[in-house]
């Protein structure tokens, strides 16, 4: 039996527009799925972007105020997409309305943030699922499926690579994303949030770790007007940029692996280069975004002069059978997020959590918040835990 699921999305930039896109194919790619994404409202501020949403994508109504979307009965689950700061209120309030919630990362400015989100989520039973879309690469999936076979061997260390020029040029427009009050962390929220969830999906808890930041372009330009994405300003009032352009960390596992984490988002010629090294004592497994579905693999007994196969990603590996019928069929970046809300749907339907939840959001921003003290002390820190 099929049911349908109201859903609203708050907050149509281009985050909002992805989540839009990937509730109208899920049922494409996954036609068995008990639940069908029905689109309820839209919510966003800026005058008439939402009622350009509801023409394209066929919502039934719209507003520029998301408290309506708590008080909706028709809405069963939210998207939110709306920037940083505002994420801790609208979660906790969606929570509260008896909502489910798919959050965008980092789901809030701080790990306490992420934690009042997720205590909201499980007070109210319902379900909370959290935007690390890059985990749900076929290739990545199988790459933790050899880590924890011992394919490799012991996982001595990692290397986790995300490097983008979204910000680059310097006429890049002052918007909320570089103020610490409404952005929080910069490239550690952004960026390095996705580096540390995907140190955790393959290697487990990160116990310490030591970091540097940099702010390499200081002053940018104030926007005229309403932005969406990464736009430019050109002739505005100059402000500061207040959070960090680029980051550096070691890590240390649990398990006693060693790992280095480096994330910039102003790096010239860097077109989205994310990607990680996992080496263990018997080989090594190796992925690059920009190659999604190729994954290095290391294996055997050779050791020394040993020997890096590309294996492409094929029906037998996470959900690429949902999208192509062969291996090394791509895959792109918004079939990603159709397999985040293939699971976010799931976990609604059959009340079990599937895929990055709120208790996976509030490891990572633990991780960013030492981070940040470790950055301003200059010393080694802990990843504290919750108590």
């Amino acid at each position: 039996m099929v049911d349908t699921l109201g859903v609203a999305v708050i907050g149509f930039g281009w985050m909002g527009r992805v989540h839009t896109q990937a509730y109208a194919r899920v049922r494409h790619h996954y036609p068995g799925l008990s639940l069908v994404p029905e689109l309820i409202t839209v919510a966003e501020e800026v005058p008439g972007r939402a009622e350009e949403a509801a023409a394209q994508f066929g919502f039934a109504s719209t507003t520029r105020d998301w408290r309506e979307v708590a008080a909706d009965p028709r809405v069963r689950a939210v998207s939110i997409t709306a920037p940083n700061f505002l994420h801790r209120e609208i979660g906790v309030a969606m929570a509260e309305a008896g909502k489910h919630i798919w959050i965008e990362k980092p789901v809030g400015l701080t790990a306490e943030d992420a934690g009042t989100v997720a205590d909201a989520v499980a007070k109210a039973g319902v379900q909370g699922a959290v935007g690390f879309n890059y985990r749900n690469a076929p290739a990545v999936e199988t790459a933790r499926e050899l880590i924890a076979t011992g394919e490799i061997g012991a996982v001595t260390h990692v290397r986790i690579r995300l490097f983008s020029d979204y910000a680059a040029h310097p006429e890049g427009a002052l918007t909320w994303r570089y103020e610490r009050e409404r952005g929080g962390s910069g490239v550690l929220g952004d960026l390095a949030s996705h580096g540390v969830d995907l140190a955790r999906h393959l290697l487990g808890d990160i116990t310490s770790l030591t970091a540097d930041t940099a702010i390499f372009l200081p002053e940018r330009a104030r926007p005229s007007g309403a932005t969406a994405g990464h736009s430019r300003a050109v002739g505005g009032e100059v402000g500061p940029v207040e959070n960090e352009d680029y980051v550096s960390c070691l890590l240390r596992f649990a398990s006693g692996a060693r790992g280095v984490l480096e994330a910039c988002r102003v790096s010239v010629g860097e077109q989205n280069n994310y990607g990680f090294e996992v080496h263990g004592t018997k080989g090594a497994v190796f992925w690059d975004f920009r190659r999604m579905n190729e994954l290095g693999v290391s294996r055997g007994t050779t050791y020394q002069d040993q020997s890096v196969t590309t294996v492409y990603a094929g029906p037998g590996d996470g959900e690429f059978a949902a999208f192509q019928p062969g291996a090394a069929n791509a895959m792109g970046y918004d079939d990603l997020k159709v397999v985040e809300a293939y699971r976010f749907l799931r976990s609604v339907a059959e009340g079990t959590p599937y895929g990055a939840t709120l208790t996976d959001a509030v490891h990572s921003a633990a991780a960013l918040d030492a981070m940040a003290r470790s950055a301003h002390s200059g010393s080694w820190a802990e990843v504290r835990g919750r108590d």
